[in-house]
C-alpha cells in the first residue's frame, strides 16, 4: 500500500508535469514509430521509413497544398520539439525561386525535410556533401531534385547570359541544353525548348549526384536510398514526378 508521502509526492509530480504536457499536445504522438501528417519526424519513425514511404509523404503534402487544405501546426511548439535534434524524411535540392519553396509546396514544416537551394537546382561539391550528411549520418532515405517551370536560371543559360559569378553557375545547365532535341529557336523565347531543358537539367543533376558520391551510390544500391526528380509547375502548384 502506498504511503501518504508517496501519494503526496506523486500528486506534486503530476501537477508539475501538466504545464509541459499542455504546451506540447503532440508529445504522446511524437513517440509513435509510424508517420502521421503534421507530426514531427522522430528517430523511431525515420528508422522504419522506406524511400517509397518518404516519397508518399511528399506526394500527400503536395495534394494538400493543391486542395487548399493544408495542415494547421503549432509552429511555436515545434521549435521546442526540434531544438535538440532533427530526423527529416527527405533531402530536397531545389531552385532558389521564391515561388517554389519545398516546405510550402509539400505542406511540411520544421524537422520534416532538408532543403538545399541554389539557382537552377544545380549540383556542386557542397550540396553533395550536405546530401551525404542527410542520408548517411541522419538516415534520410530520399533525395529529390526539384526543378520548376519558368526557371530564370534555365532561361538565362538558354540565352547564354554572362554576368559575374552567375556565368559559372549557368555553365552547369549547358549539358542539358546540349542534350535537348527540341526543334526551333534555342533560346528562352521557345517555351517548349525551355521546358525540355528544365527536365533534362533535373536529370543532369541526378546523374551528377550519383557520379560525385560513392556514399550515396552505395546507399542507393542497398535500397536504403532513392534519388528521384520532379518539376514544380508554377502555374498550377502541382509537382510532376519524373
Amino acid at each position: 500500500m502506498k504511503t501518504l508521502y508517496q501519494l503526496i509526492y506523486g500528486a506534486i509530480f503530476l501537477l508539475l508535469a501538466l504545464p509541459t504536457l499542455a504546451a506540447d499536445p503532440n508529445s504522446a504522438k511524437n513517440n509513435s514509430s509510424t508517420h502521421q501528417p503534421g507530426i514531427i519526424m522522430n528517430q523511431s519513425i525515420l528508422a522504419e521509413l522506406t524511400p517509397n514511404q518518404a516519397l508518399d509523404i511528399l506526394k500527400a503534402g503536395n495534394a494538400r497544398f493543391l486542395s487548399g487544405k493544408t495542415l494547421e501546426r503549432d509552429e511555436k511548439g515545434m521549435i521546442k520539439q526540434t531544438a535538440l535534434g532533427q530526423f527529416p524524411a527527405a533531402s530536397i535540392v531545389a531552385c532558389m525561386d521564391s515561388r517554389s519553396g519545398p516546405e510550402i509546396v509539400f505542406d511540411l514544416s520544421k524537422g520534416d525535410i532538408f532543403v538545399n537551394r541554389v539557382a537552377g537546382n544545380v549540383i556542386n561539391d557542397d550540396i553533395v556533401g550536405g546530401l551525404e550528411y542527410g542520408s548517411k549520418a541522419i538516415g534520410t532515405p530520399l533525395i529529390v531534385v526539384l526543378g520548376h517551370t519558368d526557371c530564370g536560371a534555365v532561361k538565362g543559360a538558354c540565352d547564354g547570359i554572362e554576368m559575374g559569378n552567375l556565368t559559372q553557375l549557368l555553365d552547369k545547365i549547358k549539358p542539358a541544353i546540349k542534350q535537348s532535341k527540341v526543334p526551333g529557336a534555342r533560346n528562352s523565347k521557345n517555351t517548349q525548348f525551355v521546358n525540355d531543358v528544365t527536365e533534362l537539367n533535373v536529370d543532369v543533376s541526378i546523374k551528377k549526384i550519383r557520379e560525385s558520391s560513392p556514399i550515396l551510390r552505395d546507399l542507393e544500391s542497398q535500397g536504403k536510398l532513392k534519388i528521384v526528380g520532379a518539376i514544380y509547375d508554377t502555374s498550377s502548384g502541382k509537382v510532376l514526378w519524373k
